[in-house]
């Protein structure tokens, strides 16, 4: 068994590199940038400084902290047009878009050429200060200078991330008409004169055949992946020593957000998966053994109605009925302790004591459903068991029918049930975000709840790869458990 163990978990390190590496390709390809999303969050809540500091300092600073300034991959595989540094671009939409030009004229030094000069003109804007305009020329109203900016701004952004021509034509005519009719644009006439040159030199001077022949490009380990799987020596430990990135929504590090959620909802999961096991075998044995008997049929309506109530129901009817002062307010309406009363000195039984009435309606929302699907399983499993030819000969030879059933069919019958172990165990490591939200338990599944609300790519990414190393581990246990279980079973 020992030696099976170890194969098994030698196994795992490929499909962990697999998981990992799936993991970080979602992560790469998740719609934003994370650079805006971290300075946006910066902004709102850093000072006053960070907020005006969506700056370019502070985006590449994040670029930099984020490994978004490295290529993402050990190599990558492109065609002779295409540039190998197109990683270096501090935009992804512009990235986006640059790759689509080249691709339409294959031309990258055009298309370079033409991307500096665009940034020229964003630059030469930048510098039209409408309210000093405004001040100096007293005929100018400050709301149509300001119109006026802005119309000619957002042409620029548009420009930067489309590759279509008509889209940029129609810019491109825009920014002259709004040149014609606004002498204060003047400035911005030799830079948008000088943008159009170039425009117009992706197509004079396209060379798509590059396009047709490929490219192999080799970056080494100072690349992204790398960097996310095995960290640096500075400040990034990687995924492989629990570095799991900095989440969009606070910057703060992900492990240190989820570590205490995650024993929240592990405990209570395995709290709910002990009592629907203790529960549903028993249940399950009986309803066998009293095959179509009335109690059979019975038990057998009652966790089908158990089974088919929605949790969010059943939560939400638990609470109004006792937890609600107009009925009987027996619980807590929510969380896992009484923050005026807990204290973090009292010994490890007191804390439990005091938790257990907020836990209690928790864990039966979380259990009831279980225990019914697992009962049913149960019976199903122990049905097929009894009717096996070593029972009838056991019950031939005058054996005691609780020995019969409990020490010789009931072994064999928790198979099915081991089975289901390695699908609900790796559930643990994000709990039940309906009933978490419900009951307001910081856990995992709030966690989750909102990461998904605010597009929280990297503490998505990482519930993602703990789930799947979790199944891992669940397949293994039920391996063990399976051998135990039933002596037939040797692994060697």
């Amino acid at each position: 068994m020992f030696k099976y163990a170890i194969k098994r978990i030698i196994t795992f390190i490929p499909m962990l590199i697999a998981i990992s590496l799936l993991s970080f390709i979602i992560s790469v390809n998740a719609p934003g940038d994370p650079v805006e999303r971290l300075a946006k969050s910066a902004e709102s809540e850093g000072s006053a400084q960070e907020q005006s500091g969506a700056s370019k300092k502070i985006k590449q600073e994040l670029r930099k902290k984020l490994g978004l300034d490295l290529p993402i991959f050990y190599l990558s595989i492109t065609d002779l047009a295409s540039s190998d540094t197109l990683y270096r671009i501090q935009d992804k939409y512009h990235q986006a878009n640059l790759k689509a030009l080249t691709h339409q004229s294959g031309n990258w030094q055009a298309v370079s050429n033409y991307y500096l000069s665009l940034l020229d003109l964003e630059e030469s804007y930048r510098k039209t200060d409408a309210k000093l305009i405004a001040e100096n020329d007293k005929t100018l109203d400050l709301n149509i200078v300001n119109e006026a900016c802005n119309q000619f701004g957002s042409e620029i952004g548009s420009l930067l991330e489309t590759s279509d021509n008509n889209l940029v034509q129609n810019s491109f005519n825009k920014m002259n008409n709004l040149l014609s009719s606004n002498s204060f644009l003047v400035p911005l006439t030799k830079p948008l004169i000088e943008l159009e040159s170039r425009r117009n030199a992706l197509s004079t001077n396209r060379t798509q055949w590059k396009t047709y022949i490929p490219a192999l490009n080799w970056y080494g380990t100072n690349n992204q992946y790398h960097l996310w799987l095995f960290g640096n020596n500075n400040d990034r430990k990687g995924l492989l020593r629990g570095d799991f990135g900095i989440s969009y929504i606070d910057s703060q590090p992900i492990q240190d957000k989820i570590w205490q959620k995650v024993g929240i909802s592990f405990s209570l999961s395995l709290i709910s998966i002990f009592l629907a096991y203790l529960i549903s075998i028993p249940i399950g044995i009986y309803s066998a053994y009293r095959k179509d008997s009335l109690a059979d049929k019975g038990m057998s309506l009652i966790l089908f109605i158990l089974y088919s109530m929605p949790s969010f129901f059943v939560g939400t009817l638990l609470l109004l009925q006792f937890a609600n002062p107009d009925n009987l307010a027996w619980f807590p309406v929510s969380g896992i302790q009484d923050p005026t009363v807990f204290d973090s000195d009292w010994s490890f039984w007191k804390k439990i004591q005091h938790r257990i009435p907020f836990l209690i309606l928790p864990i039966i929302t979380y259990t009831y459903g279980s225990f019914a699907f697992l009962s049913r399983i149960m019976r199903v499993g122990m049905i097929d068991i009894v009717s096996q030819d070593y029972i009838r000969t056991a019950r031939a030879k005058g054996l005691d029918e609780k020995k019969v059933i409990l020490k010789h069919a009931l072994r064999n019958s928790l198979l099915p049930i081991i089975t289901v172990f390695a699908a609900i165990f790796p559930m643990a490591i994000g709990g039940s975000i309906i009933i978490e939200v419900i009951f307001s338990i910081p856990g995992m599944g709030v966690e989750i709840y909102n990461s998904i609300l605010n597009y929280d790519y990297p503490m998505i990414i990482t519930v993602f790869t703990l789930s799947g190393f979790l199944t891992m581990v669940g397949y293994l246990v039920s391996d063990i458990l399976y051998a135990v279980v039933d002596p037939r079973i040797s692994y060697k």
